[in-house]
C-alpha cells in the first residue's frame, strides 16, 4: 500500500510533522506547499493529497464555497475533504506588511482602498484581508448579501493573487501591490536592515478569531484506522515539539 500523502506549509509550524516522521515512525510522504493552504485545497480536490495541515480560514472558505456550489464534481471521492483535527489551538498572528521603501504607507489606516496582494483566492491571506477590512470598518455590505465581495463599496482597489511569499515581497517593493498579510514569524525575518531579498516593513498585525491550524483529510479516509494512526503519530510529534523547544 502506498504511503499517505500529507501536505504542509514549509514554515516553523511544520516542525512537529518532521518530528513525527523522525521519532514516531510516521511513514507518510510529506509534501511541502509554499504557496499555502489554497494550493493544498486544489491538490486535495485533484486527488494529489490525502491529508493536509493548513490554516483554518483557508479550509473553512473552501468548504463553504463547495457547499454553495452547484457543481456536482465537488461531491466526488477525490474532491471531498473534511476537517479531522486541530493542529494548533492558539490564534495565529498575521503581520501586515508593505515594501521597506514605501514611505507612502506607514500604518493600517493608509491601506484603505489600496491593492491587496495574496497567495490565492480563498487562501488564508485572502480571508484575513477581509477580516482586517471588517475590523477597520471598511466593509459596507449590501443588505441582500453576506458575501464580503458583494459590497456596495469594495475595501480594496484591487485583489492580486501572487502565489508565493517571495512574489508578494517582490510586488510590494515593485508597487504592483501595496500590502499583504502573512504569518508573523515568517515575515519577521524580512524586516531587518541587512542584505535581505525583497525586504519589507510591518505596518500592523491582526489575530485570527479562531484556532489557527487544522488537519483535513479526504472523505474516504475519515473513520478509518489508517487515518487514526497518522493522527496519533502527528499528535506525538506535537507533544515532542512542546517538550523539546531547543531542538525545535
Amino acid at each position: 500500500m502506498a504511503p499517505l500523502r500529507i501536505g504542509f506549509v514549509p514554515e516553523h509550524f511544520s516542525t512537529p510533522l518532521h518530528f513525527a516522521a523522525k521519532y514516531f515512525s510516521l511513514s507518510a510522504q510529506l509534501i511541502p506547499f509554499p504557496s499555502g493552504t489554497g494550493h493544498m485545497v486544489t491538490a486535495l480536490r485533484a486527488g494529489e493529497l490525502d491529508i493536509a495541515v493548513g490554516l483554518t480560514e483557508g479550509w473553512i472558505a473552501a468548504l463553504a464555497s463547495s457547499s454553495q456550489s452547484s457543481n456536482s464534481q465537488l461531491n466526488t471521492e477525490n474532491d471531498d475533504f473534511k476537517i479531522v483535527g486541530t493542529y494548533v489551538e492558539s490564534p495565529l498572528c498575521w503581520a501586515i506588511s508593505t515594501g521597506r521603501a514605501r514611505d507612502d504607507i506607514n500604518c493600517v489606516e493608509d491601506l484603505k482602498g489600496k491593492t491587496l496582494g495574496l497567495s490565492r483566492i480563498g487562501s488564508g491571506s485572502y480571508v484575513m484581508g477581509f477580516v482586517l477590512a471588517d475590523r477597520e470598518g471598511w466593509l459596507l455590505r449590501s443588505p441582500s448579501s453576506s458575501s464580503p465581495e458583494s459590497n456596495n463599496h469594495h475595501p480594496f482597489e484591487e485583489i492580486k493573487p501572487l502565489q508565493t511569499f517571495e512574489k508578494l515581497r517582490q510586488a510590494v517593493n515593485g508597487r504592483s501591490a501595496d500590502f499583504f498579510l502573512w504569518e508573523y514569524f515568517t515575515s519577521k525575518r524580512y524586516y531587518g536592515s541587512g542584505p535581505i531579498s525583497y525586504p519589507i516593513k510591518q505596518v500592523g498585525e491582526i489575530y485570527t478569531p479562531w484556532s489557527s491550524w487544522m488537519i483535513v483529510a479526504r472523505g474516504k479516509l475519515v473513520g478509518g484506522s489508517e487515518l487514526e494512526e497518522v493522527l496519533e503519530k502527528v499528535n506525538a510529534g506535537v507533544r515532542y515539539f512542546e517538550e523539546n523547544r531547543e531542538e525545535a
